[in-house]
Protein backbone atom coordinates (compact mmCIF):
# COMPACT_ATOMS: atom_id res chain seq x y z
CA UNK A 1 0.00 0.00 0.00
CA UNK A 2 1.21 3.13 -0.88
CA UNK A 3 0.16 6.30 -2.55
CA UNK A 4 0.87 7.69 -5.89
CA UNK A 5 0.53 10.71 -7.45
CA UNK A 6 1.04 12.70 -11.22
CA UNK A 7 0.83 15.94 -12.71
CA UNK A 8 0.61 16.84 -16.65
CA UNK A 9 0.07 19.86 -18.09
CA UNK A 10 -0.98 22.05 -15.49
CA UNK A 11 1.56 25.32 -16.10
CA UNK A 12 -0.10 27.81 -12.97
CA UNK A 13 2.05 27.76 -10.54
CA UNK A 14 2.64 23.84 -10.73
CA UNK A 15 5.41 23.90 -7.24
CA UNK A 16 2.12 25.71 -5.25
CA UNK A 17 0.10 23.13 -6.31
CA UNK A 18 2.56 20.44 -5.14
CA UNK A 19 2.64 21.81 -1.72
CA UNK A 20 -1.05 21.79 -1.39
CA UNK A 21 -1.66 18.78 -2.22
CA UNK A 22 0.71 15.78 -2.53
CA UNK A 23 1.23 15.83 1.27
CA UNK A 24 -2.57 15.26 1.97
CA UNK A 25 -2.15 11.56 1.00
CA UNK A 26 1.10 11.10 3.35
CA UNK A 27 -0.83 8.42 5.51
CA UNK A 28 -0.83 6.00 2.90
CA UNK A 29 3.08 5.43 2.89
CA UNK A 30 4.75 7.28 5.61
CA UNK A 31 8.13 5.50 5.04
CA UNK A 32 9.40 7.74 2.49
CA UNK A 33 8.23 10.47 -0.35
CA UNK A 34 9.66 11.11 -3.85
CA UNK A 35 8.98 13.92 -6.21
CA UNK A 36 10.22 13.72 -9.84
CA UNK A 37 10.62 16.34 -12.91
CA UNK A 38 12.09 15.29 -16.61
CA UNK A 39 12.79 17.85 -18.49
CA UNK A 40 11.42 15.94 -21.30
CA UNK A 41 8.10 16.31 -20.40
CA UNK A 42 6.94 19.60 -19.68
CA UNK A 43 4.88 20.72 -16.08
CA UNK A 44 4.84 16.72 -15.71
CA UNK A 45 5.56 15.51 -11.77
CA UNK A 46 5.31 11.97 -10.42
CA UNK A 47 4.95 12.07 -6.79
CA UNK A 48 5.72 8.73 -4.20
CA UNK A 49 4.28 7.82 -0.74
CA UNK A 50 5.76 4.84 0.22
CA UNK A 51 4.98 2.01 2.49
CA UNK A 52 7.90 -0.65 1.98
CA UNK A 53 5.86 -4.16 1.94
CA UNK A 54 8.11 -5.80 -1.13
CA UNK A 55 11.72 -5.04 -1.73
CA UNK A 56 12.75 -2.54 0.90
CA UNK A 57 16.03 -1.35 -1.22
CA UNK A 58 15.12 -1.10 -4.59
CA UNK A 59 11.43 -0.46 -4.54
CA UNK A 60 11.34 3.30 -4.07
CA UNK A 61 9.06 5.04 -7.06
CA UNK A 62 9.08 6.80 -9.87
CA UNK A 63 10.68 3.49 -10.68
CA UNK A 64 13.17 3.84 -13.59
CA UNK A 65 15.64 0.80 -14.62
CA UNK A 66 18.46 0.92 -16.99
CA UNK A 67 16.84 -1.50 -19.48
CA UNK A 68 14.15 1.26 -20.15
CA UNK A 69 15.54 4.17 -18.87
CA UNK A 70 12.19 5.75 -20.97
CA UNK A 71 9.69 4.90 -19.00
CA UNK A 72 8.69 5.72 -15.08
CA UNK A 73 6.02 4.24 -13.28
CA UNK A 74 4.01 4.72 -10.35
CA UNK A 75 1.81 1.79 -8.73
CA UNK A 76 0.23 0.67 -5.92
CA UNK A 77 -0.89 -3.04 -5.31
CA UNK A 78 0.73 -6.15 -5.30
CA UNK A 79 0.98 -8.56 -8.07
CA UNK A 80 0.82 -12.06 -7.17
CA UNK A 81 2.00 -13.74 -10.56
CA UNK A 82 5.27 -11.03 -11.12
CA UNK A 83 7.35 -13.98 -10.68
CA UNK A 84 5.82 -16.49 -12.83
CA UNK A 85 4.92 -13.72 -15.40
CA UNK A 86 8.79 -13.15 -15.57
CA UNK A 87 9.65 -16.96 -16.07
CA UNK A 88 6.79 -16.95 -19.13
CA UNK A 89 8.51 -14.44 -20.96
CA UNK A 90 12.26 -14.54 -19.63
CA UNK A 91 12.34 -11.02 -18.36
CA UNK A 92 15.07 -10.09 -16.89
CA UNK A 93 14.41 -8.10 -13.26
CA UNK A 94 16.08 -5.69 -11.83
CA UNK A 95 15.04 -5.58 -8.72
CA UNK A 96 12.81 -7.62 -6.34
CA UNK A 97 9.90 -5.68 -6.42
CA UNK A 98 6.97 -7.08 -7.84
CA UNK A 99 5.44 -3.79 -9.90
CA UNK A 100 8.52 -4.18 -12.17
CA UNK A 101 6.72 -6.18 -13.98
CA UNK A 102 4.38 -3.44 -15.39
CA UNK A 103 7.56 -1.72 -17.47
CA UNK A 104 8.04 -5.25 -18.87
CA UNK A 105 4.87 -5.95 -19.81
CA UNK A 106 4.39 -2.32 -21.19
CA UNK A 107 7.80 -2.71 -23.44
CA UNK A 108 6.75 -6.18 -24.83
CA UNK A 109 3.04 -5.66 -25.64
CA UNK A 110 1.76 -2.52 -24.93
CA UNK A 111 -0.99 -1.82 -22.81
CA UNK A 112 -3.21 -4.31 -23.53
CA UNK A 113 -0.36 -6.56 -22.68
CA UNK A 114 -0.21 -5.14 -19.19
CA UNK A 115 -3.73 -4.48 -18.04
CA UNK A 116 -4.88 -8.22 -19.07
CA UNK A 117 -1.56 -10.30 -17.89
CA UNK A 118 -1.93 -8.80 -14.14
CA UNK A 119 -3.11 -10.84 -11.05
CA UNK A 120 -3.29 -8.68 -8.45
CA UNK A 121 -4.65 -5.14 -7.24
CA UNK A 122 -3.25 -2.28 -8.61
CA UNK A 123 -3.73 1.20 -9.93
CA UNK A 124 -1.10 2.89 -12.06
CA UNK A 125 0.63 5.65 -13.83
CA UNK A 126 2.90 5.07 -16.26
CA UNK A 127 4.83 7.41 -18.45
CA UNK A 128 6.74 6.62 -21.35
CA UNK A 129 8.88 9.82 -22.40
CA UNK A 130 10.01 8.43 -25.71
CA UNK A 131 7.06 7.66 -27.30
CA UNK A 132 5.02 10.61 -25.23
CA UNK A 133 2.41 8.62 -24.01
CA UNK A 134 0.60 7.90 -20.46
CA UNK A 135 -0.87 4.69 -19.26
CA UNK A 136 -2.95 4.63 -16.30
CA UNK A 137 -4.82 1.54 -15.00
CA UNK A 138 -6.55 0.17 -11.83
CA UNK A 139 -7.71 -3.68 -10.93
CA UNK A 140 -11.11 -5.29 -11.98
CA UNK A 141 -12.76 -4.08 -8.53
CA UNK A 142 -11.48 -1.42 -7.55
CA UNK A 143 -9.49 -2.87 -4.02
CA UNK A 144 -6.60 0.11 -4.61
CA UNK A 145 -8.45 3.34 -5.23
CA UNK A 146 -7.63 5.89 -7.49
CA UNK A 147 -8.93 9.13 -9.06
CA UNK A 148 -8.39 11.26 -11.97
CA UNK A 149 -8.71 15.04 -12.92
CA UNK A 150 -9.00 15.94 -16.17
CA UNK A 151 -9.99 19.42 -17.92
CA UNK A 152 -11.10 20.13 -21.21
CA UNK A 153 -7.79 21.39 -22.62
CA UNK A 154 -5.43 18.53 -21.45
CA UNK A 155 -4.54 19.15 -18.02
CA UNK A 156 -4.21 15.81 -15.98
CA UNK A 157 -4.08 14.69 -12.49
CA UNK A 158 -3.98 11.31 -10.86
CA UNK A 159 -4.18 10.46 -7.03
CA UNK A 160 -4.86 7.71 -5.00
CA UNK A 161 -7.18 9.40 -2.85
CA UNK A 162 -9.56 13.20 -3.72
CA UNK A 163 -8.02 14.62 -1.31
CA UNK A 164 -4.88 15.19 -3.38
CA UNK A 165 -6.55 17.02 -5.84
CA UNK A 166 -9.05 18.95 -4.48
CA UNK A 167 -7.39 21.59 -4.58
CA UNK A 168 -5.68 21.43 -7.84
CA UNK A 169 -9.37 21.24 -9.32
CA UNK A 170 -9.82 24.96 -7.88
CA UNK A 171 -6.95 26.09 -9.94
CA UNK A 172 -7.85 24.87 -13.28
CA UNK A 173 -9.27 27.34 -15.46
CA UNK A 174 -12.37 26.14 -17.66
CA UNK A 175 -14.30 23.10 -17.45
CA UNK A 176 -12.79 19.69 -15.41
CA UNK A 177 -13.85 16.75 -13.71
CA UNK A 178 -12.88 14.85 -10.62
CA UNK A 179 -14.22 11.17 -10.27
CA UNK A 180 -13.17 7.56 -9.55
CA UNK A 181 -11.28 6.29 -11.74
CA UNK A 182 -12.69 2.86 -13.24
CA UNK A 183 -11.84 -0.19 -11.85
CA UNK A 184 -11.25 -2.88 -14.46
CA UNK A 185 -9.93 0.02 -17.00
CA UNK A 186 -7.29 1.09 -18.35
CA UNK A 187 -6.45 4.70 -20.25
CA UNK A 188 -3.96 6.19 -22.52
CA UNK A 189 -3.32 9.48 -23.33
CA UNK A 190 -0.65 11.10 -25.76
CA UNK A 191 1.80 14.26 -23.90
CA UNK A 192 1.52 17.50 -26.53
CA UNK A 193 4.46 19.61 -26.66
CA UNK A 194 3.29 21.78 -24.02
CA UNK A 195 2.88 19.01 -21.85
CA UNK A 196 -1.18 18.86 -22.04
CA UNK A 197 -2.22 15.20 -23.09
CA UNK A 198 -4.49 14.78 -25.31
CA UNK A 199 -6.92 11.59 -24.59
CA UNK A 200 -6.15 8.66 -26.74
CA UNK A 201 -8.69 5.64 -25.86
CA UNK A 202 -10.36 4.20 -22.80
CA UNK A 203 -10.65 0.16 -22.32
CA UNK A 204 -12.49 -1.89 -20.65
CA UNK A 205 -10.37 -5.32 -20.25
CA UNK A 206 -12.07 -6.88 -17.09
CA UNK A 207 -16.02 -7.38 -16.23
CA UNK A 208 -16.93 -8.45 -12.31
CA UNK A 209 -16.78 -12.20 -13.15
CA UNK A 210 -15.08 -12.30 -16.56
CA UNK A 211 -12.67 -15.35 -16.43
CA UNK A 212 -8.82 -14.41 -16.06
CA UNK A 213 -6.86 -13.97 -19.21
CA UNK A 214 -3.31 -15.05 -17.81
CA UNK A 215 -1.74 -17.87 -15.96
CA UNK A 216 -3.96 -18.44 -13.12
CA UNK A 217 -2.55 -19.64 -9.82
CA UNK A 218 -4.18 -22.50 -9.92
CA UNK A 219 -4.60 -24.60 -12.92
CA UNK A 220 -8.09 -25.13 -14.17
CA UNK A 221 -7.46 -29.29 -14.69
CA UNK A 222 -6.45 -29.26 -11.19
CA UNK A 223 -10.52 -28.54 -10.08
CA UNK A 224 -12.70 -31.49 -10.47
CA UNK A 225 -15.92 -30.66 -12.01
CA UNK A 226 -17.95 -33.18 -10.32
CA UNK A 227 -16.28 -31.49 -6.72
CA UNK A 228 -17.85 -28.09 -6.09
CA UNK A 229 -17.28 -28.11 -2.24
CA UNK A 230 -13.89 -29.08 -2.74
CA UNK A 231 -12.97 -26.99 -5.44
CA UNK A 232 -14.04 -23.52 -3.35
CA UNK A 233 -12.06 -24.94 -0.41
CA UNK A 234 -9.27 -25.23 -2.97
CA UNK A 235 -9.15 -21.96 -4.58
CA UNK A 236 -10.25 -19.67 -1.66
CA UNK A 237 -6.83 -21.24 0.19
CA UNK A 238 -5.39 -20.46 -2.87
CA UNK A 239 -6.06 -16.96 -2.97
CA UNK A 240 -5.20 -16.24 0.73
CA UNK A 241 -1.65 -18.00 -0.08
CA UNK A 242 -1.08 -16.01 -3.12
CA UNK A 243 -1.06 -12.87 -0.71
CA UNK A 244 1.06 -14.22 1.77
CA UNK A 245 3.71 -12.68 -0.47
CA UNK A 246 5.39 -9.25 1.13
CA UNK A 247 8.25 -8.73 4.03
CA UNK A 248 5.99 -7.21 6.47
CA UNK A 249 4.31 -8.92 9.64
CA UNK A 250 0.12 -9.92 8.74
CA UNK A 251 -2.65 -10.08 10.57
CA UNK A 252 -6.33 -10.40 10.45
CA UNK A 253 -9.69 -8.39 11.14
CA UNK A 254 -11.96 -10.62 12.68
CA UNK A 255 -15.87 -10.39 13.56
CA UNK A 256 -16.23 -13.88 14.43
CA UNK A 257 -18.71 -13.76 10.90
CA UNK A 258 -18.51 -16.06 8.77
CA UNK A 259 -16.42 -14.13 6.24
CA UNK A 260 -13.61 -12.92 8.47
CA UNK A 261 -13.82 -16.20 10.20
CA UNK A 262 -12.96 -18.31 7.02
CA UNK A 263 -10.25 -15.78 6.26
CA UNK A 264 -8.93 -16.15 9.31
CA UNK A 265 -8.68 -19.45 9.57
CA UNK A 266 -6.95 -20.37 6.20
CA UNK A 267 -4.45 -17.52 6.72
CA UNK A 268 -3.57 -19.66 9.45
CA UNK A 269 -3.71 -22.64 8.20
CA UNK A 270 -1.24 -21.05 5.37
CA UNK A 271 1.15 -19.09 7.78
CA UNK A 272 1.96 -23.01 9.65
CA UNK A 273 2.54 -24.49 6.12
CA UNK A 274 4.97 -21.46 4.93
CA UNK A 275 6.48 -21.31 8.44
CA UNK A 276 5.93 -17.74 9.43
CA UNK A 277 8.55 -16.42 11.41
CA UNK A 278 5.97 -14.89 13.95
CA UNK A 279 2.05 -15.53 15.22
CA UNK A 280 -0.75 -14.29 12.99
CA UNK A 281 -2.17 -11.73 15.06
CA UNK A 282 -6.29 -11.31 15.27
CA UNK A 283 -7.99 -7.50 15.60
CA UNK A 284 -11.80 -7.76 17.00
CA UNK A 285 -13.61 -4.70 17.82
CA UNK A 286 -16.75 -4.20 19.94
CA UNK A 287 -18.47 -2.47 22.51
CA UNK A 288 -18.16 -4.68 25.84
CA UNK A 289 -20.31 -7.33 25.53
CA UNK A 290 -21.05 -7.13 21.55
CA UNK A 291 -21.73 -10.50 19.76
CA UNK A 292 -18.77 -9.81 17.96
CA UNK A 293 -16.80 -9.33 20.30
CA UNK A 294 -17.70 -12.82 22.00
CA UNK A 295 -17.59 -14.48 18.56
CA UNK A 296 -14.42 -13.32 17.32
CA UNK A 297 -12.91 -14.63 20.75
CA UNK A 298 -14.37 -17.55 20.71
CA UNK A 299 -12.98 -18.06 16.80
CA UNK A 300 -9.54 -17.29 17.83
CA UNK A 301 -9.04 -19.34 20.67
CA UNK A 302 -10.25 -22.49 18.16
CA UNK A 303 -7.60 -20.98 15.30
CA UNK A 304 -4.88 -20.50 17.85
CA UNK A 305 -4.48 -16.55 16.79
CA UNK A 306 -2.48 -13.98 19.23
CA UNK A 307 -5.99 -11.85 19.73
CA UNK A 308 -6.05 -8.34 20.24
CA UNK A 309 -9.93 -7.22 21.58
CA UNK A 310 -10.65 -3.34 21.25
CA UNK A 311 -13.08 -1.74 23.19
CA UNK A 312 -15.16 1.37 22.09
CA UNK A 313 -17.20 4.06 23.47
CA UNK A 314 -20.15 6.28 22.58
CA UNK A 315 -17.17 9.06 23.32
CA UNK A 316 -14.85 7.17 20.52
CA UNK A 317 -17.71 7.74 18.31
CA UNK A 318 -18.11 11.48 18.67
CA UNK A 319 -14.14 11.93 18.61
CA UNK A 320 -13.81 9.87 15.48
CA UNK A 321 -16.97 10.39 13.18
CA UNK A 322 -16.05 13.94 10.91
CA UNK A 323 -12.70 12.73 10.54
CA UNK A 324 -14.05 8.93 9.30
CA UNK A 325 -15.99 10.89 6.78
CA UNK A 326 -13.01 13.05 5.71
CA UNK A 327 -10.92 9.72 5.37
CA UNK A 328 -13.82 7.75 3.23
CA UNK A 329 -14.80 10.70 0.85
CA UNK A 330 -18.40 9.92 0.89
CA UNK A 331 -21.35 10.52 2.87
CA UNK A 332 -23.10 7.43 2.06
CA UNK A 333 -25.37 6.80 5.05
CA UNK A 334 -23.98 2.29 5.70
CA UNK A 335 -20.63 3.06 4.54
CA UNK A 336 -20.45 5.77 7.28
CA UNK A 337 -21.77 3.81 10.02
CA UNK A 338 -19.90 0.65 9.24
CA UNK A 339 -16.50 2.72 8.96
CA UNK A 340 -16.49 3.56 12.86
CA UNK A 341 -15.19 0.67 14.13
CA UNK A 342 -12.71 -0.41 11.48
CA UNK A 343 -11.28 3.26 11.55
CA UNK A 344 -10.98 2.98 15.64
CA UNK A 345 -9.59 -0.79 14.97
CA UNK A 346 -6.94 -0.10 12.42
CA UNK A 347 -6.11 2.87 14.54
CA UNK A 348 -5.43 0.11 17.52
CA UNK A 349 -3.01 -1.54 14.87
CA UNK A 350 -0.58 0.84 13.85
CA UNK A 351 -0.25 2.47 17.47
CA UNK A 352 -0.13 -1.11 19.62
CA UNK A 353 1.49 -3.59 17.25
CA UNK A 354 3.88 -4.01 14.42
CA UNK A 355 1.68 -5.75 12.05
CA UNK A 356 1.13 -3.95 8.44
CA UNK A 357 -0.94 -6.50 6.51
CA UNK A 358 -4.47 -6.56 7.14
CA UNK A 359 -6.50 -9.95 5.63
CA UNK A 360 -10.31 -9.10 5.53
CA UNK A 361 -13.57 -10.74 4.53
CA UNK A 362 -14.55 -8.02 2.13
CA UNK A 363 -16.15 -9.01 -1.09
CA UNK A 364 -17.71 -11.89 0.09
CA UNK A 365 -21.53 -10.55 0.75
CA UNK A 366 -21.61 -9.10 -2.90
CA UNK A 367 -20.73 -11.98 -4.12
CA UNK A 368 -22.26 -14.75 -2.07
CA UNK A 369 -25.07 -13.09 -1.61
CA UNK A 370 -24.48 -12.25 1.83
CA UNK A 371 -26.81 -9.66 2.58
CA UNK A 372 -30.09 -10.68 3.99
CA UNK A 373 -32.31 -8.74 1.59
CA UNK A 374 -31.06 -11.64 -1.34
CA UNK A 375 -33.63 -13.74 0.18
CA UNK A 376 -36.42 -11.71 -1.15
CA UNK A 377 -34.77 -11.73 -4.83
CA UNK A 378 -37.54 -12.41 -7.05
CA UNK A 379 -35.54 -15.47 -9.27
CA UNK A 380 -31.92 -16.80 -9.71
CA UNK A 381 -31.22 -14.34 -12.53
CA UNK A 382 -31.81 -11.48 -10.62
CA UNK A 383 -29.55 -12.34 -7.78
CA UNK A 384 -26.89 -13.43 -9.86
CA UNK A 385 -27.19 -10.00 -11.59
CA UNK A 386 -27.45 -8.10 -8.19
CA UNK A 387 -24.30 -9.75 -7.26
CA UNK A 388 -22.48 -8.51 -10.83
CA UNK A 389 -23.96 -5.10 -9.80
CA UNK A 390 -22.78 -5.24 -6.38
CA UNK A 391 -19.10 -6.46 -7.64
CA UNK A 392 -19.28 -3.64 -10.41
CA UNK A 393 -19.97 -0.72 -7.82
CA UNK A 394 -17.90 -2.35 -4.23
CA UNK A 395 -15.31 0.29 -4.96
CA UNK A 396 -17.84 2.76 -4.26
CA UNK A 397 -18.84 1.26 -1.01
CA UNK A 398 -17.20 -1.99 1.27
CA UNK A 399 -14.16 -1.37 -1.00
CA UNK A 400 -13.71 1.64 -0.63
CA UNK A 401 -14.84 1.57 3.56
CA UNK A 402 -12.14 -1.18 3.75
CA UNK A 403 -9.10 0.75 1.92
CA UNK A 404 -9.70 4.15 3.75
CA UNK A 405 -10.19 3.09 7.08
CA UNK A 406 -6.73 0.81 7.01
CA UNK A 407 -4.76 3.16 4.76
CA UNK A 408 -5.52 5.94 7.22
CA UNK A 409 -3.01 4.27 9.31
CA UNK A 410 -0.36 3.28 7.07
CA UNK A 411 -1.79 -0.65 7.19
CA UNK A 412 -2.04 -2.50 3.31
CA UNK A 413 -5.46 -4.77 3.43
CA UNK A 414 -5.51 -7.54 1.44
CA UNK A 415 -9.11 -9.20 0.17
CA UNK A 416 -9.60 -13.24 -0.90
CA UNK A 417 -12.84 -12.91 -1.78
CA UNK A 418 -12.42 -10.99 -4.74
CA UNK A 419 -9.15 -13.20 -6.17
CA UNK A 420 -10.33 -13.11 -9.73
CA UNK A 421 -9.84 -16.91 -10.44
CA UNK A 422 -12.14 -17.32 -7.27
CA UNK A 423 -14.52 -14.81 -7.97
CA UNK A 424 -14.85 -16.39 -11.98
CA UNK A 425 -15.33 -19.63 -10.58
CA UNK A 426 -17.90 -18.60 -7.99
CA UNK A 427 -19.83 -16.61 -10.55
CA UNK A 428 -19.85 -19.57 -12.62
CA UNK A 429 -21.78 -22.12 -10.54
CA UNK A 430 -25.68 -22.63 -10.74
CA UNK A 431 -26.85 -19.27 -9.95
CA UNK A 432 -29.61 -21.04 -7.84
CA UNK A 433 -27.30 -23.10 -6.11
CA UNK A 434 -25.53 -19.57 -4.88
CA UNK A 435 -28.97 -18.05 -3.57
CA UNK A 436 -29.69 -18.25 0.17
CA UNK A 437 -31.22 -21.70 1.51
CA UNK A 438 -33.34 -21.87 4.28
CA UNK A 439 -33.43 -18.23 5.47
CA UNK A 440 -29.77 -18.44 5.08
CA UNK A 441 -27.06 -16.41 3.75
CA UNK A 442 -24.36 -17.76 1.93
CA UNK A 443 -25.28 -21.50 2.23
CA UNK A 444 -23.14 -22.64 -0.15
CA UNK A 445 -19.99 -21.40 0.62
CA UNK A 446 -21.40 -22.43 4.23
CA UNK A 447 -21.23 -25.69 3.30
CA UNK A 448 -18.57 -25.74 1.15
CA UNK A 449 -16.43 -25.52 4.42
CA UNK A 450 -19.20 -27.51 6.55
CA UNK A 451 -17.76 -30.63 8.21
CA UNK A 452 -13.76 -29.46 7.10
CA UNK A 453 -13.17 -28.35 10.94
CA UNK A 454 -11.68 -24.94 9.82
CA UNK A 455 -14.19 -23.48 12.04
CA UNK A 456 -16.71 -24.52 14.89
CA UNK A 457 -20.08 -25.56 13.38
CA UNK A 458 -21.88 -22.04 14.98
CA UNK A 459 -19.67 -19.91 13.52
CA UNK A 460 -19.81 -21.63 10.14
CA UNK A 461 -23.42 -20.89 10.86
CA UNK A 462 -23.58 -18.08 12.31
CA UNK A 463 -26.26 -15.52 11.23
CA UNK A 464 -25.93 -12.33 9.19
CA UNK A 465 -25.60 -9.01 11.73
CA UNK A 466 -26.05 -5.55 10.87
CA UNK A 467 -22.92 -4.09 11.56
CA UNK A 468 -24.26 -1.52 14.28
CA UNK A 469 -25.82 -4.53 15.99
CA UNK A 470 -22.44 -6.63 15.70
CA UNK A 471 -20.61 -4.33 17.37
CA UNK A 472 -22.58 -2.86 19.79
CA UNK A 473 -23.66 -3.53 23.53
CA UNK A 474 -26.55 -4.95 24.39
CA UNK A 475 -27.79 -2.19 26.11
CA UNK A 476 -27.27 0.33 23.05
CA UNK A 477 -26.88 -0.05 19.24
CA UNK A 478 -24.19 1.68 16.97
CA UNK A 479 -27.27 3.10 15.33
CA UNK A 480 -29.11 4.30 18.40
CA UNK A 481 -25.67 6.43 19.32
CA UNK A 482 -25.28 8.04 16.11
CA UNK A 483 -28.65 8.57 15.95
CA UNK A 484 -28.39 11.18 19.41
CA UNK A 485 -25.22 12.48 17.99
CA UNK A 486 -26.45 13.98 15.24
CA UNK A 487 -30.00 15.20 16.62
CA UNK A 488 -27.92 17.50 18.58
CA UNK A 489 -25.31 18.78 15.53
CA UNK A 490 -28.96 19.68 12.91
CA UNK A 491 -32.31 21.22 13.13
CA UNK A 492 -35.67 20.50 11.90
CA UNK A 493 -35.46 23.42 9.87
CA UNK A 494 -32.21 22.34 8.01
CA UNK A 495 -34.10 18.85 7.15
CA UNK A 496 -36.88 20.40 5.82
CA UNK A 497 -35.07 22.64 3.49
CA UNK A 498 -32.17 19.54 2.56
CA UNK A 499 -34.15 19.29 -0.71
CA UNK A 500 -33.30 22.56 -2.28
CA UNK A 501 -29.36 22.54 -1.05
CA UNK A 502 -29.06 19.02 -1.86
CA UNK A 503 -31.09 17.76 -5.27
CA UNK A 504 -28.47 14.91 -5.44
CA UNK A 505 -29.28 11.97 -2.88
CA UNK A 506 -31.22 14.34 -0.91
CA UNK A 507 -31.03 13.69 2.85
CA UNK A 508 -33.89 12.36 4.35
CA UNK A 509 -32.55 12.29 7.66
CA UNK A 510 -30.64 14.22 10.22
CA UNK A 511 -28.53 11.32 9.78
CA UNK A 512 -27.94 11.44 6.30
CA UNK A 513 -28.02 15.46 6.33
CA UNK A 514 -25.26 15.45 9.02
CA UNK A 515 -23.22 12.93 7.05
CA UNK A 516 -23.68 15.70 3.76
CA UNK A 517 -23.04 18.72 5.53
CA UNK A 518 -19.41 16.99 6.58
CA UNK A 519 -18.66 15.91 2.81
CA UNK A 520 -19.40 19.04 1.32
CA UNK A 521 -17.35 20.87 3.80
CA UNK A 522 -14.42 18.65 2.20
CA UNK A 523 -15.67 17.33 -1.02
CA UNK A 524 -17.57 20.52 -2.16
CA UNK A 525 -19.48 19.66 -5.12
CA UNK A 526 -18.59 16.00 -5.93
CA UNK A 527 -21.18 14.48 -4.48
CA UNK A 528 -22.62 13.12 -8.17
CA UNK A 529 -19.46 11.70 -9.34
CA UNK A 530 -18.34 10.50 -5.48
CA UNK A 531 -21.37 8.88 -4.68
CA UNK A 532 -23.88 8.35 -7.44
CA UNK A 533 -26.63 6.82 -5.28
CA UNK A 534 -26.97 5.52 -1.49
CA UNK A 535 -26.32 2.18 -0.78
CA UNK A 536 -29.47 0.22 -0.50
CA UNK A 537 -31.35 -3.09 0.19
CA UNK A 538 -33.66 -4.39 -3.08
CA UNK A 539 -36.71 -5.90 -3.16
CA UNK A 540 -37.85 -4.75 -0.04
CA UNK A 541 -40.95 -2.47 0.26
CA UNK A 542 -41.40 0.22 3.01
CA UNK A 543 -37.83 0.25 4.22
CA UNK A 544 -35.92 3.89 3.93
CA UNK A 545 -32.98 2.70 5.83
CA UNK A 546 -29.65 0.97 4.56
CA UNK A 547 -29.52 -1.30 7.38
CA UNK A 548 -30.54 -4.79 7.45
CA UNK A 549 -32.08 -3.88 11.11
CA UNK A 550 -35.44 -2.59 9.28
CA UNK A 551 -35.89 -5.55 6.98
CA UNK A 552 -38.60 -7.93 8.28
CA UNK A 553 -36.80 -10.97 8.26
CA UNK A 554 -33.67 -9.92 10.25
CA UNK A 555 -33.34 -11.93 13.03
CA UNK A 556 -30.28 -10.64 15.24
CA UNK A 557 -31.42 -11.94 18.58
CA UNK A 558 -33.31 -15.53 17.36
CA UNK A 559 -32.14 -18.62 18.13
CA UNK A 560 -33.62 -19.62 14.21
CA UNK A 561 -30.29 -17.00 12.94
CA UNK A 562 -27.89 -19.67 12.84
CA UNK A 563 -30.12 -22.31 10.92
CA UNK A 564 -30.73 -26.31 11.50
CA UNK A 565 -27.19 -27.20 10.50
CA UNK A 566 -25.74 -25.60 14.30
CA UNK A 567 -28.55 -26.79 15.81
Amino acid sequence: MCGIWALFGLDTDPLTCICENFDKISHRGPEAFKIEFDNRVKNGYLGFHRLAIVDGLYGMQPMRICRYPHLFLLSNGELYNWKKIGKQYDFEYTTKCDVEVIMHLYAHGGADKVARSLDGVFAFCLMDVDKRRVLIGRDPYGVRPLFRLRSDDGQLAICSESKGLMAISKRINGKSVLEPFPPGHYEEYEILNDGRTKFLKCVNYHKPGDKPSFQVHTPWVALNPKDIYGNIQKLLSAAVEKRLMGDRRIGCLLSGGLDSSLIAALLMKQAKEHNLPYKIQSFAIGMGDSPDIIAARQVAEYIGTEHHEIIFTQQDVIDVLDIVIYSLETYDITTIRASIGMYILSRYIKRNTETTVIFSGEGADELAQGYIYFRDAPNAADAHNESLRLLKDIYLYDGLRADRTTSAFSLELRVPFLDLQFTNYYLSLDSGSRQPQDGIEKHLLRSAFDGTGLLPANILWRHKEAFSDGVASIKKSLFQIIQEIVEDRVQDKDLEEACVKYPHCTPKTKEALYYRNVFESHYEGQAESFTPYFWMPRWVKGVTDPSARFITHYAANSDKKIGKKAA
